[in-house]
């Protein structure tokens, strides 16, 4: 059962957008306590939760038996009291392009301590603007949390971009008996190799092509490393609510850490233009020598402090994203086990974990 104390978030807080609300879910069922958010995305040009929130916020509910006040569309206050971290098989659709990675972000910390292991069904956008692809979360996010200790899936069945979504993801999760590992790793140490996969659906197959040869020789002439980026190609799926859209992720294999990067295609946007994008935000990574890219950084953050130990990690930019997920963090936990080292930029984020385990 959930603690009675209930812990308050304003979501105005930070960069006062939808990661307040996530994180917050996400910790609330996880460790079992009532949660007051108000202020939801008061930061946002449409305050208030939109649709892809509201699949998060019921898909957690389902997962932990809650009681929810406020579940709306433009709703700007919430409340959320979990029970029980049930795991077990569940399908849930968006309705909208609304992005199926930031659903698993707001699942995931509950899914992996839940009673039993978990398949979840989500269909909505895999390939949508101001949030990590799917392929992000499969080459560089997946493989990262392994590395603590997570044993997780990540199966792509259906692409789906904006505006009509209809894509189709599952996600299998191991249920953890001992606590998650501590990380560190502050530099990325030399880059033992460049992967990526470059797609496009209803496009003519060249456009995944040239999107891949453009990033494959900036980075080849950056590096004098070649990279080895698959393509996928659909041109003639008769599925009404796949693309047409297009986008390319890159990923960083180092010593120490997976570092990705990625880019989405766009009406009038030449290919090739996706490809040096995505091929200049990976170069701007790898030359901070750090072991996290910006994105990997902040969703970290309440898995480290979940783990067992201290773990430092050094990152190429301490944003405000990170700042506030570790701001959200605090609050559930009642500690101030946070450290954080800047300069010029770059950053080591370190945090004595709790070693979490559910009785």
């Amino acid at each position: 059962m959930s603690s009675g104390e209930i812990v308050a978030i304003d979501g105005s807080m930070g960069e006062g957008g939808g990661q307040i609300l996530r994180y917050s879910l996400a910790l609330s069922a996880l460790l079992l306590k009532p949660v007051k958010i108000i202020n939801i995305r008061a930061k946002r040009s449409n305050p208030g939760l939109r649709p892809q929130h509201l699949t998060a916020v019921r898909a957690l509910a389902d997962v932990t038996m809650a009681e929810v006040i406020g579940a709306s569309v433009g709703s700007q206050a919430l409340m959320f009291k979990p029970r029980r971290r049930l795991g077990g098989s569940y399908k849930f659709n968006i309705g909208t392009a609304g992005s199926i990675s930031l659903v698993i972000q707001a699942l995931l910390p509950a899914l992996l301590f839940a009673e039993d292991d978990s398949t979840i069904e989500i269909t909505g956008g895999t390939d949508v603007s101001n949030s990590p692809p799917i392929d992000y979360m499969r080459f560089v996010f997946k493989p990262t949390l392994e590395k603590i200790g997570a044993n997780i899936e990540i199966q792509l069945k259906k692409r789906g971009h904006y505006p009509r979504g209809g894509g189709l993801v599952v996600l299998n999760v191991r249920r953890l008996k001992e606590p998650l590992m501590a990380l560190n790793a502050i530099e990325r140490g030399e880059v033992r190799g460049i992967e990526g996969l470059s797609h496009c659906v209803k496009l003519p197959s060249h456009v995944a092509m040239r999107q891949a040869k453009s990033a494959e020789e900036l980075i080849l002439k950056e590096t004098g490393i070649r990279p080895r980026i698959n393509v996928e190609f659909y041109e003639t799926t008769k599925d009404p609510h796949l693309g047409p859209g297009s986008g390319i992720t890159i990923y960083a294999v180092t010593d120490n850490s997976i570092i990705g990067a990625d880019a989405l295609g766009e009406r009038g946007k030449p290919a090739e233009r996706v490809g040096e994008e995505a091929a200049v935000k990976l170069l701007s990574e790898l030359r901070t020598g750090m072991a996290f890219d910006v994105h990997m950084a902040d969703m970290l953050i309440p898995y480290i402090a979940l783990a067992k130990g201290r773990s430092c990690i050094g990152v190429s930019n301490i944003t405000l994203h990170a700042l506030t997920a570790i701001m959200v963090t605090k609050q559930f936990l009642r500690r101030d086990a946070f450290n954080v080292r800047e300069s010029n930029g770059r950053g080591v984020i370190c945090i004595e974990g709790i070693s979490y385990l559910p009785q």
